[in-house]
């Protein structure tokens, strides 16, 4: 019998359109011998919808047009133990079974731990980190803290909320240039795919950049600027017995990796593996395990499971590394990582699926309850 295994993607996220690709790669790559597939979209309202036609990227050129591919939506069931949707609209009412959720999301709403909690309150096994590991990894601010009490290397930054900045912004300038000075990464707190990231070489583009970050969320990240650094990126896949990906090193095409360089490569649409990138990266053996062993340690400080990419700045001259993040959902789910690993991407997905039933099974083991008297006094 097949696996029924629910592709869950889209939400209410700045990198919808990046989940969507992502899950339009599983659909391709996925073993249809092994598993039942079954698209189910969050759209950007939140409204969950499944169907077949969301296997086909091109159906979401028309995607309003929802009773015409054939969508319906639903919801889960919201019984403990049950793998089920359940269909909110039309007639009659329709049952989708499943034995597991594979996430495809990224950004809020689906990376954050959100949806991870719901699944978990109701006893959902799915693919991926925890609700832990998953808050932590969205928040770039709480990831780094963690780091350092790891005693592994981070730049240095400064960081502030909304109301501090309004409220004493001359006194969070004065401790950007003086504990960090220019340029400056600005970035906001819990957003990826290089989405409301700035440099500023200057006071005046501080606080350009960070109002713009101030759209995307209340909570501010200021980083060191590295003049004449790299990124190196690694990919990190298990749960107890952990494995580490090959290298790679990203080619910019500004002195920041932007939306356009992730995703927007070559003029097609293939999310995370469209990037112009180095694999392997043409880096030391010595400066390549440093890398990897930073690696397997970030992945446990936030306990981390399942699959996630880990971002490096990298001074190839002087051998230093300093961790920039870790990304416990990324886009495409680094394949491409992994294909040069020795993990075809359909294996992959089978290796996902495999760890998230693991994880879902060890869970089973813990007691959640105690039985007290105290009620009854």
């Amino acid at each position: 019998m097949k696996t029924r295994v629910a592709v869950v993607f889209g939400s209410r996220s700045v990198e919808h359109e990046v989940s969507v690709v992502t899950a339009a790669q599983v659909f391709s790559s996925i073993n249809k011998n092994k598993y039942e597939v079954i698209p189910v979209y969050i759209d950007k309202e939140g409204k969950w919808w499944s169907g077949s036609k969301l296997a086909d990227l091109k159906s979401f050129k028309n995607l309003q047009l929802k009773s015409e591919l054939g969508l319906r939506q639903y919801r889960l069931s919201g019984i403990w133990g049950e793998k089920k949707l359940v269909s909110v609209d039309g007639w009659p009412k329709k049952e989708i079974i499943f034995d597991i959720a594979f996430l495809a999301i990224h950004g809020t709403f689906g990376e954050d731990g959100t949806i991870q909690g719901m699944l978990e309150m109701l006893n959902i096994p799915y693919t991926g980190s925890g609700v832990t590991a998953s808050a932590v990894g969205m928040d770039k601010v709480i990831q780094k803290a963690l780091f350092e009490k790891e005693g592994i290397s981070v730049v240095k930054y400064v960081w502030f909320n909304k109301s501090e900045w309004e409220n004493n912004k001359k006194e969070k300038i004065k401790e950007v240039e003086e504990k960090l000075g220019y340029p400056a990464f600005v970035k906001p707190a819990n957003l990826g795919s290089s989405v409301g990231i700035n440099v500023a070489k200057n006071r005046k583009e501080l606080e350009w950049a960070v109002s713009v970050a101030m759209e995307f969320d209340r909570k501010i990240l200021v980083e060191e600027g590295k003049l004449g650094i790299d990124e190196i990126n690694v990919s990190v896949m298990g749960n107890e017995k952990i494995e580490v990906s090959i290298c790679e090193q990203p080619i910019k095409g500004n002195k920041l990796l932007t939306y356009e360089d992730k995703y927007l490569k070559g003029g097609k649409i293939k999310g995370m593996a469209s990037l112009s990138r180095l694999v392997p990266a043409p880096i030391s053996i010595k400066l390549k395990e440093m890398i990897q062993e930073m690696a397997l340690k970030g992945f446990r400080a936030v306990g981390a499971g399942g699959l996630a990419r880990i971002d490096f700045l990298v001074d190839i001259k002087e051998g230093k590394v300093w961790l920039n993040e870790i990304n416990t959902l990324p886009g495409s789910l680094s394949f491409y990582l992994w294909e040069k690993s020795g993990y075809p991407f359909s294996r992959l997905i089978d290796r996902l699926v495999e760890l998230g039933i693991e994880r879902w099974q060890l869970r089973q083991k813990i007691q959640f309850s105690f039985d007290s008297k105290l009620l009854q006094k």
